[in-house]
């Protein structure tokens, strides 16, 4: 089985790049950025410049632009070069556990704990050990609705993996900024999954070959990046595509963040993130709704590519 991992990054090689470039039965992507250090360097993996990206496809460079964390999907285009089965897209933060990437059901039969909220979303956070935490894109007006009660155990045979994280979780600013929480999740509750669309994030998820034409993290939705992998997520679940949440199989060592900054980005979210879910259960969702022209552009030249 061909894998491949992808990411994006402005900082020179990080402790948990290093461990991505280490792991055997992997290559790792790296698509660099305008503020990438001109010398960046990977021990085995393939590094991206500017200008490989560029020569590539100068159309859809311009239409996601620089200096954005949508830069990774370069990398997804590589990995559809490279003929990739599984794809992991992993931030330069979220470093990898023992074991990381080697419990994967992505494409296989798999039991699961299966929740069916009355709620519009599932929010994977609240079902665990830290009931107070919510996940980054679960809309706030559902949060007082949450309820995990009707569970039962069902095979799915999943998409999309997104693997917790332990560490500083991937929460919003709000989350963040009332429990500055340190997180080391649980094992006995996963996987899960639902039958109400929940956000997944870029940090740490695997995705079959056959859904990587419609991944694709989208640019210009906030300026700094924090909803357009939450509502690509939503997006590929409105498609039909099936997520499971798994175990933590990294540490998040967060990159530093003014949380008010992280906030305002996110407040698109705020405002958008319940009519996205509730449009999706009610079966009238559509991109063009919620997603900003520039937005869609660049996703079809993308999808136009595989």
């Amino acid at each position: 089985m061909n894998k491949v991992i992808v990411t994006t990054t402005i900082q020179s090689p990080t402790r948990a790049i290093e461990k991505f470039d280490s792991l055997q039965g992997w290559t790792l992507v790296v698509a660099g950025d305008l503020k990438t250090p001109k010398d960046y360097k990977l021990t085995n993996g393939i590094y991206l410049s500017p200008k490989d990206q560029e020569k590539r496809c100068k159309e859809l460079s311009d239409a996601i632009g620089w200096n954005n964390h949508a830069r990774r999907n370069f990398g997804n285009i590589w990995a559809r070069d490279l003929d990739a089965d599984i794809i992991a897209v992993v931030d330069d933060d979220n470093i990898p556990l023992d074991g990381w990437g080697e419990n994967l059901l992505v494409g296989k039969e798999a039991e699961v704990n299966f929740y069916k909220p009355a709620a519009d979303a599932f929010d994977p956070v609240g079902a665990t050990n830290y009931p107070q935490l919510w996940h980054r894109g679960y809309p706030l007006q559902l949060l007082s609705h949450r309820e995990y009660e009707d569970c039962s155990r069902k095979n799915i045979t999943p998409d999309i993996q997104a693997d917790f994280w332990n560490g500083d979780p991937d929460v919003d600013a709000m989350c963040r900024m009332i429990y500055s929480p340190e997180c080391k999740f649980k094992e006995e509750y996963f996987p899960m999954a639902s039958c109400k669309p929940a956000p997944f994030n870029s940090q740490n998820i695997f995705i079959s070959k056959t859904a990587l034409a419609d991944y694709f993290v989208l640019p210009h939705v906030s300026p700094r990046g924090r909803m357009g992998d939450i509502w690509i997520s939503y997006h590929m679940q409105s498609l039909g595509y099936k997520v499971v949440f798994c175990a933590p199989s990294v540490y998040q060592a967060r990159n530093p963040h003014d949380l008010t900054v992280d906030m305002i980005d996110e407040y698109i979210g705020y405002e958008n993130n319940h009519h996205i879910v509730r449009s999706i259960v009610n079966g009238d969702y559509s991109i063009e709704q919620f997603w900003p022209e520039s937005t869609r552009y660049a996703y079809n030249i993308y999808r136009k590519m595989f």
